[in-house]
């Protein structure tokens, strides 16, 4: 072997050492990352703006890996934890779920029972209240024969709301007033029995049927002698 010969294998002898330094490196760094990473773990991103006080379901959410010593101790690790709540505030796109981002669903209390009624979309609900919402519910009725006037009543107070559904657009009546609603949303309500019965009654013979929103921690309670007014008596 002369000398170019013997140089040359020095140098592939050098280059081969000086690559598996390299991969040495390499394979040090990654270990010191994973080191200080750690483990991943799967949490959940909201895959589009989630609205206050609406019910969860699965598919309002996406899964992503992340290092756990990255997530907060009440990051939601496994969708089962959302079954049976709502959502406590809105629920932005691309935010992490946390668990104090959702609540309970309110539910029956005892000698309750669950009643939905249809309430005009345009006057009912504009969109202020939501599940757990308490809420008055006035009627208006047509005198009972000629001549005797219109009254407006409250039919409930201090109704829970348990749930608002979507807006269902209504099927036009022929003969009807064209001031009739064209759209409605079905309001699921925790009531007593005889509350219960006073607001299918009101469904099913006012003309129309409003919910009045109560302040949180407000007065609900209505004396008789107010729950029912006419024009010609207002002072």
């Amino acid at each position: 072997m002369n000398s170019r010969q013997r140089r040359g294998v020095i140098l592939l002898i050098l280059s081969v050492l000086c690559a598996l330094g390299a991969f040495a490196g390499v394979l040090s760094v990654v270990h010191d990352v994973n080191s200080k990473v750690g483990p991943e773990v799967t949490a959940y991103r909201v895959k589009s703006d989630v609205k206050p006080y609406t019910v969860l379901n699965t598919g309002q959410f996406e899964k992503t890996e992340m290092p756990e010593r990255w997530l907060s101790g009440n990051a939601v690790t496994d969708l089962r934890q959302i079954r049976g709540k709502i959502a406590v505030t809105t629920l932005r796109a691309g935010s992490l779920l946390q668990t104090d981002m959702v609540v309970d669903r309110p539910a029956l209390q005892p000698g309750q029972q669950e009643v939905a009624i249809m309430i005009d979309a345009a006057t009912g609900v504009a969109g202020k209240i939501t599940p757990g919402s308490r809420v008055n519910v006035y009627a208006t009725f047509e005198g009972k024969k000629e001549g005797d006037p219109d009254q407006s009543k409250i039919i409930v107070t201090n109704a829970r709301v348990l749930d608002v559904g979507r807006i269902t657009a209504l099927e036009p009546d022929a003969g009807k007033d064209r001031r009739e609603p064209t759209e409605a949303v079905p309001i699921t309500f925790a009531l007593s029995t005889l509350d219960a019965q006073r607001i299918t009654y009101a469904e099913s013979f006012a003309q129309r049927v409003r919910l009045a929103l109560v302040a949180p921690g407000g007065q609900t309670g209505v004396p008789d002698k107010d729950r029912t007014y006419e024009l010609a008596t207002d002072k």
